[in-house]
């Protein structure tokens, strides 16, 4: 009974931090940062990477919704992140308010949230992923108009992911 009892607080522990990778951060309409900033977009993406932000935007199609532009300056953001987490070992939202704060200022932002994901060995999957779970999906299908993607491997070859979705 307490193996079980413990499988059963181990497996809401994993569903319950699964859901919870999406963040979601507003501005104000009036925030008085103008639209009009210079961006980047010059950036190298992997393979893995663009067929990330394509299946998105095949998913966002296929229920109706518009496609999202890519944008070096949220990759760059989705970059730093992904590093920060290969190096420690672990899959986050830590410093979260930071990539937000740093996207208002440099781009403009309105709205910001994040996917992250570990472990998939596939754009496919790990997007398969994400539209199986409330949270992250909410983020894919959110009235967001730009996004920025992260792809990285630890020493063990296991891939990290960070997917940052802007309103602007």
């Amino acid at each position: 009974m307490y193996t079980n009892t413990k499988l059963l607080c181990l497996t809401l522990v994993c569903v319950l931090s699964l859901s919870a990778c999406s963040k979601d951060s507003v501005v104000p309409e009036d925030n008085g940062i103008s639209k009009n900033l210079e961006l980047n977009n010059n950036f190298t993406y992997s393979t893995m990477e663009i067929e990330i932000l394509d299946a998105v935007n095949d998913h966002r199609k296929s229920i109706g919704l518009t496609v999202l532009q890519k944008l070096d300056d949220i990759t760059i953001e989705a970059v730093d992140h992904t590093k920060y987490m290969v190096n420690l070992n672990v899959v986050n939202h830590d410093n979260f308010n930071i990539r937000y704060q740093n996207l208002v200022k440099e781009i403009g932002a309105r709205a910001v949230s994040e996917n992250v994901g570990f472990g998939y060995s596939t754009a496919e999957a790990v997007v398969k992923a994400w539209l199986n779970s409330e949270g992250h999906r909410k983020n894919i299908e959110g009235s967001y108009t730009h996004f920025g993607i992260s792809v990285d491997q630890d020493q063990n070859e296991k891939n990290y992911f960070t997917n940052i979705f802007v309103r602007r």
